[in-house]
């Protein structure tokens, strides 16, 4: 009884519950009996398995390891990789210089404008001059293979012009030799003998000497990758991390270490490139609730981590949160309202069924209401039913000891949560739509699925840009950023280490921190702004078409 005295059956609130009952089963038959709601729901799921089938795929291949500092590479086919033949001061484009080669060192030069014009003695010659030779290395090859001066003894050897050399003619190419006669010869490149050389007023001459070559034993490309894991030991109260696994970065115990050596990431070797005051570190910056927000590191430190231990885990979250955004939210988001939505009340206006339903004693603003409860208890049980799906699947798939991964079910359903927002929203959109414009509102509505589409892209990539707040799904997507920090807490940090340590995960790529947090960085304050934001909006839509419907005139 209520307080009036009345059975519960014949009281406001039992009559209340029939009609939104009847007009809510009502839609939920009609959404049931249409082709167009089974295929639009199948496309959905076949989607779903060919997501899961990528994600199948890739876990089976595994996670190879890759020279993230491409230090493995062996351009030059010497055998001996990038790595070792920096620490003997060779580079990895010359296979005529590798570890052990014997070394140029300069003795002497005759500049330009010296005064003294003459020099004897054995050495390796580089210049022009007048060579009176005591002998000669034919099968000399020069300081690179590549280098186009050496000069070629083995060949015949042409007489030189009339006249005297370097008044009355030059030489016009480098590496070019002569005969002057007299056993002299006239030469401008490099070479190696013995003997007196007259250098010309206002050229140059350098020589010096080879040390002698020794054996050095080529490293396996395998020792260069994977070969300096990041070393972070959990302490967040000490920002100095990291250590020189490899030893490129202190360069103890190089051969030699060249003045051109980059670092890993193509700038110049700067072995306090963080600027802390200690070498070889990195810097790990914390804010105010632990997590890593700035991982600052000096040049070639902990630069090729092992990949399969990060990227497993990252890649997993990455799917996750890429599918969630993606498929979810933006996708079934836009074409399950476009599809379901537009047509509540346009329809039974079309059919003939409208004035019928509206007979009966029921409010055209409550109508509005239980029509779209209906199409929201077939599409939100559908997408909880299918998040539940990808979660169950992708935790058995995903990375871990444990069989299922209990910590991706949260996310999932938080995605479930933030789908159905939006499909809430969209579809008091796209109906309302359907009032003001009977004939031209799918058109309306397709546009606006293509900016929403665009704003979800641009959100993805940036959500602080403003433009991107004033569409829905901006802020569903900001509920998934948020969830998945209060789920997964060491998901910035990843997204850091990730970028320090150029490890390509794409989890920079589909998730970012959360930003309308009203300046607390609390995820929670912006689920529920993103909440209010999606009700607010939902809200004022119901109100415009009921607006639009009350007045109008059913026939």
């Amino acid at each position: 009884m209520d307080d009036k005295g009345l059975s519960l059956k014949d009281s406001v609130w039992s009559q209340l519950d029939r009609k939104a009952g009847a007009i809510i089963e009502l839609t939920i038959r009609q959404l049931r009996h249409r082709l167009s709601t089974w295929v639009v729901l199948g496309v959905g799921f076949l989607i779903m398995l060919l997501l899961l089938a990528f994600y199948v795929d890739s876990v089976r291949d595994g996670f190879e390891s890759i020279d993230n500092d491409g230090d493995s590479v062996d351009e030059d086919e010497d055998g001996y990789p990038l790595g070792q033949e920096i620490k003997y001061g060779h580079s990895d484009v010359d296979s005529s210089q590798y570890p052990g080669v014997g070394k140029y060192v300069p003795v002497g030069e005759i500049d330009y404008n010296d005064n003294f014009r003459n020099i004897s003695g054995n050495y390796t010659w580089f210049g022009q001059g007048i060579l009176d030779p005591v002998w000669i290395n034919m099968n000399y090859s020069g300081i690179s293979e590549q280098w186009t001066g050496k000069i070629n003894w083995q060949d015949e050897i042409n007489s030189c012009p009339d006249g005297e050399a370097f008044i009355d003619w030059n030489l016009n190419e480098y590496g070019s030799v002569c005969d002057y006669g007299d056993g002299k010869y006239v030469f401008w490149g490099e070479f190696q003998g013995e003997g007196y050389i007259e250098v010309p007023i206002y050229s140059t001459l350098f020589w010096g000497l080879y040390t002698d070559s020794f054996y050095v034993e080529p490293d396996p490309i395998s020792m260069y990758i994977d070969e300096d894991d990041i070393n972070w030991d959990n302490n967040l109260l000490q920002s100095s991390q990291g250590f020189d696994d490899d030893g490129d970065c202190t360069m103890e115990n190089w051969s030699e270490v060249p003045d051109w050596i980059y670092d890993d990431e193509g700038e110049y070797f700067d072995n306090d490139k963080n600027g802390n005051g200690i070498i070889c570190d990195v810097q790990w910056i914390v804010d105010e609730d632990g997590n890593v927000i700035v991982i600052n590191k000096d040049s070639n430190v902990d630069e090729d981590p092992v990949d399969e231990k990060f990227m497993g885990e990252s890649s997993h979250r990455t799917f996750i949160i890429g599918v969630g955004k993606m498929a979810f939210v933006i996708l079934l988001g836009l074409f399950l309202p476009l599809f379901l939505s537009l047509g509540l009340i346009r329809d039974e206006t079309e059919n003939g069924t409208l004035h019928y339903l509206l007979s009966k004693p029921i409010h055209r603003g409550e109508f509005i209401i239980y029509r779209l409860l209906g199409y929201l208890t077939v599409t939100g049980i559908y997408i909880i039913s299918l998040s539940l799906f990808m979660g169950i699947i992708g935790s058995l798939l995903g990375p871990g000891e444990s069989i299922i991964r209990l910590s991706d079910l949260p996310i999932w359903l938080g995605i479930g949560f933030a789908t159905i927002l939006v499909l809430c929203a969209y579809g008091a959109l796209f109906n309302t739509l359907a009032l003001i414009t009977p004939k031209y509102g799918i058109y309306i509505c397709i546009f606006i699925g293509v900016w929403e589409f665009v704003m979800g892209i641009l959100t993805i990539a940036n959500p602080n840009w403003t433009i991107s707040a004033i569409s829905i799904n901006h802020w569903a997507l900001q509920i998934i950023d948020s969830i998945v920090l209060i789920a997964w807490p060491d998901t910035l940090q990843l997204q850091q280490m990730s970028l320090a340590f150029n490890l390509e995960t794409g989890l920079d790529l589909f998730w970012k921190p959360p930003a309308h947090t009203l300046g607390t960085s609390n995820p929670l304050v912006s689920i529920f702004v993103s909440i209010v934001m999606l009700f607010l909006f939902t809200i004022s839509m119901l109100g415009i078409g009921q607006s639009i419907f009350k007045n109008r005139e059913i026939m």
